[in-house]
């Protein structure tokens, strides 16, 4: 969690979605391109999650499900990896509790990814989620070092 004095939810919204092109940390495991690129939102309800790359080119990554700020955000998850019709979802909660805000990030549907898919890495399904939250931890700290030393902040 993060401190909540000028990080309420709206900061934290604003950096997770604004700002991801900064704090995107990219992941052999879970990469969405073969040659991963700068992540962005495309903001509002029919914005996307895109990711650009050197000269120019454009990978979809997903569309958005859900843009209601600074509260939830849902969107599609495709690696280029995926079969073609495959998405999985990302649903990303920012609540204050207490002097902090919590960021919760469920992805659901990896479990769909067929087993001979390379996106598996040939991992069974247990060790497959497994992975894929340790993922996400490293991102929600990546976006939380944002915070560490902004001003104003005693952390």
């Amino acid at each position: 969690m993060w401190p909540a004095r000028r990080h309420v939810p709206e900061r934290a919204w604003e950096a997770f979605t604004g700002e991801i092109g900064a704090w995107w940390r990219p992941n052999i495991l879970f990469q969405t391109t073969p040659r991963p690129g700068r992540l962005c939102f495309e903001p509002g309800p029919d914005g996307r999650l895109i990711e650009m790359r050197d000269g120019g080119k454009v990978f979809e990554i997903g569309k958005i499900r859900a843009w209601e700020p600074p509260h939830r955000l849902v969107f599609s998850w495709r690696q280029a990896s995926f079969p073609l019709d495959l998405h999985t979802e990302v649903e990303v909660l920012f609540e204050a509790v207490g002097a902090e805000t919590r960021v919760s990030v469920e992805h659901r549907g990896f479990d769909q990814v067929p087993a001979d898919s390379a996106a598996r890495h040939r991992f069974p399904d247990r060790l497959l989620l497994l992975r894929l939250a340790d993922f996400w931890r490293a991102q929600i700290d990546a976006v939380g070092e944002l915070f560490q030393g902004a001003p104003g902040d005693e952390t």
